[in-house]
């Protein structure tokens, strides 16, 4: 007897398994797939005992069957559960994301305004201060990401002479202190948002990165030029020439007006693929040395940037002068 039936919860109709398994997102939003797999057999085993399922059972189009069906109920709620392979490790990782088109209304449920300002300018470090052409980290030390706790003194206050007035306009950029900015760090790396390596880099975890496709690309990348006169749009984020997801980690191509850029896997991929072991950017013919990195690793000790006691972020214009 077959008893993959129509009303099966791999078929797809809506149960209590797929309720289970939209709960199990709601409790922990982030999640690898080696631990959907054996969370889904869990699910359906006890939704069916009689028929027990093993890790084996649970193919690729089970989990997009269990995810489709999740996603079509809570779709009118501005939430969908994603997934996307992970830049290091390409590991394929889930997770229920907000798809509203206010990024940050999510935030506002865990954080103060205060604190959701101190975010905003964690991105602004990691995507146009540590973000150039001479050096594309797209991420920020811990001791710096801990001095943004400090907002930028606004020079609009200096002017006003009311005091009412002046609390006015100083209402969004308020510092916080170390100690909540530490904390507010703790909290986006155990929620997915940020992940912390090794070195003590923050950066953008694989949730953050489906969360905030739209917003980076809108926040931190230039429109195209109207006329063909104008200068180029600077473009800081950009999508791998292979899987076509944000590269925040990856490589790039050495001629810095080049836009190719890759994961590491799937820049391998592609030129294990090429005739003759050749190595050339596939946009503008320059070799491809491999060495040219997105990310962390493309952090270069410069001995200047702490002289006169100066931090070791500094502005978009000095770094793309050297």
């Amino acid at each position: 007897m077959n008893r993959h039936r129509a009303d099966t919860p791999e078929s797809g109709n809506y149960d209590d398994s797929h309720r289970a398994f939209l709960q199990a997102f709601l409790s922990d939003p982030v999640k690898p797939v080696e631990d959907v797999v054996p969370l889904i057999a869990k699910i359906l085993t006890a939704h069916e005992p009689d028929r027990q399922r093993l890790v084996n059972d649970i193919t690729q189009p089970i989990i997009n069957s269990m995810v489709q069906a999740v996603n079509a109920k809570i779709a009118a709620l501005d939430f969908e559960i994603r997934s996307t392979r992970n830049q290091e490790n390409r590991t394929l990782t889930y997770a229920l994301v907000n798809t509203t088109s206010d990024t940050f209304t999510q935030l506002a449920t865990s954080f103060s305004p205060d604190e959701i300002a101190y975010i905003k300018r964690l991105l602004d470090a990691m995507f146009e201060i540590n973000n150039t052409k001479a050096r594309e980290i797209m991420a920020v030390k811990g001791m710096d990401a801990t001095n943004l706790a400090k907002a930028p003194r606004n020079r609009q206050s200096q002017a006003v002479d009311a005091d009412e007035q002046a609390a006015e306009v100083d209402v969004n950029v308020k510092s916080i202190k170390h100690e909540e900015a530490d904390k507010v760090l703790q909290q986006l790396v155990t929620q997915g948002f940020f992940q912390k390596s090794r070195r003590g880099w923050y950066s953008l975890a694989p949730r953050a990165l489906m969360e905030l496709r739209t917003y980076l690309k809108e926040t931190y990348n230039e429109p195209p030029a109207d006329d063909e006169d104008d200068p180029p749009p600077i473009i800081r984020i950009r999508d791998c020439e292979g899987c076509r997801e944000i590269v925040t980690v990856g490589l790039r191509c050495g001629n810095r007006e080049c836009g190719i850029r890759w994961h590491d896997g799937c820049g391998n991929q592609y030129f294990r693929g090429q005739q003759g072991g050749t190595r050339k950017c596939p946009a503008c013919d320059t070799e491809w040395t491999g060495d040219v990195f997105v990310g962390e690793r493309a952090d270069r000790v410069n001995s200047r940037a702490s002289t006169n006691g100066r931090s070791s972020m500094r502005t978009r214009g000095e770094e793309e002068d050297n």
